[in-house]
């Protein structure tokens, strides 16, 4: 049988982008996984001697990493750009806000998140009209159970009469997510290195120069924190702490709150709160039309559990990042509110607010018309239909080939 080129499972792919929503926080924590592979140069001059613990930052000066052989040296090339554009970001408006750190971070979210504003739309939109349209698939589901390529084909059909791609919020997702990656090295390598002059540099341009920055300590080299191993004479190490936190390292680090030898980070455990929220704001109202469905259930525990990932990577990667992602789930939440409403953030053990009863989100979501199919479309799922039960009922007909059949045979035996 030879598949459409849109061929595949629609149920299949609306589970993967919800599956994918979910998983955010524990695809950061790969992602960062990667990137400290990547992104940690080797041992330099500057390294501390065997008798102290190994330096894990900023060992060398912080300039554009060259093409290599290696997948980690291409992987740090190819990602250079990214970096460089949210690492000068970040410093001009560090500059441009009385050298405060924490503020600069808030600021970059903002404008990143009005940049990728279109692209959140977009996914937020697709999530929206896939959710208003599951009951109807799975009655098609049900309609057709047992025959796998019926049900594919019909639903295949229903998804492109109402114009929707189901698989259309992946892509953005996947673009949202992957600046984690850039953002990770910009407060891990950008704000504790001691010598950040080569990566200011653009071309002809001296963002360093235009700016006023110099790296006194480049002359000396780096100084390493004897326990943990950061550096601790970075070049933007007095911007960087705000409120006796340094936003360049974990949190723990600087607020040494361990338990049972376990860092553990308020911006966290804030950052869980948050994602659980947005997390329920994700979800489709209450529908008794699937409420028993397994995968629903599912993807309700999911929307429980996931969120809290965050408490245990938050001692390991930099408080920057930490309040980068709080922020940028704060504003999600109002941009979910705008298009989603409240979501499935009602009922809360059982109890649905006033005000939250039937509300209409701002830029409400809407289906648009059924496509009417023409009468020469070969591509309609009753065309496709007619053609498998042909296919099959000329299978269950078709003769057996004369020539086959045994000697003894009454029509091949001679008179």
């Amino acid at each position: 049988m030879t598949r459409s080129p849109n061929g595949y499972e629609i149920d299949r792919v609306t589970r993967f982008q919800n599956l994918l929503t979910r998983l955010a926080p524990l695809l950061l924590l790969v992602a960062l996984a990667l990137v400290v592979a990547a992104c940690v140069p080797g041992s330099g001059a500057g390294a501390s001697g065997s008798g102290a613990p190994s330096p894990t930052h900023s060992q060398a000066p912080l300039g554009p990493a060259p093409l290599g052989a290696s997948p980690f040296d291409l992987l740090a090339w190819a990602f250079t750009p990214i970096f460089q554009t949210l690492f000068i970001a970040l410093v001009v408006l560090d500059k441009l806000l009385f050298n405060n750190m924490l503020l600069a971070i808030l600021a970059l979210t903002v404008i990143i998140k009005v940049v990728t504003t279109p692209i959140t739309r977009k996914q937020l939109v697709s999530s929206r009209q896939t959710q208003l349209l599951a009951p109807e698939v799975k009655e098609i589901q049900r309609k057709y159970k047992g025959d796998r390529v019926k049900q594919q084909s019909a639903v295949q059909e229903f998804y492109r009469q109402r114009g929707i791609n189901p698989a259309g919020g992946c892509l953005p997702m996947l673009v949202t997510m992957g600046l984690l990656i850039p953002m990770y090295s910009v407060f891990s390598q950008g704000l504790t290195n001691y010598d950040i002059t080569a990566m200011l540099r653009v071309g002809p341009i001296d963002f360093g120069q235009i700016l006023g920055i110099t790296c006194p300590n480049a002359v000396n080299g780096p100084q390493f924190d004897a326990v943990h191993g950061y550096v601790t004479n970075a070049c933007l190490e007095a911007s960087s702490r705000v409120f006796g936190i340094n936003w360049g390292i974990p949190e723990p680090y600087t607020t040494g709150l361990y338990i049972a030898g376990f860092g553990l980070s308020i911006l966290a455990v804030m950052s869980s709160l948050v994602q659980l929220l947005s997390s329920r704001q994700m979800l489709p109202p209450l529908d008794p039309r699937t409420a028993d469905d397994a995968s629903v259930k599912t993807q309700r525990q999911m929307a429980y559990f996931l969120p809290f990932i965050s408490i245990l990577y938050g001692g390991i990667v930099p408080a920057g990042l930490m309040l980068y992602w709080i922020a940028s789930s704060v504003m999600a939440i109002g941009q979910q509110f705008l298009v989603l409403g409240f979501g499935g953030m009602f009922p809360l053990f059982g109890w649905t607010p006033r005000w939250a009863r039937d509300y209409r989100p701002r830029y409400h979501v809407t289906l648009p018309e059924p496509k009417p199919n023409s009468p020469g479309d070969a591509t309609s799922a009753a065309a496709r239909s007619k053609a498998v039960d042909r296919d099959l009922s000329a299978r269950t007909t078709i003769r057996p080939n004369p020539n086959n059949r045994a000697k003894s045979g009454r029509r091949g035996r001679r008179r």
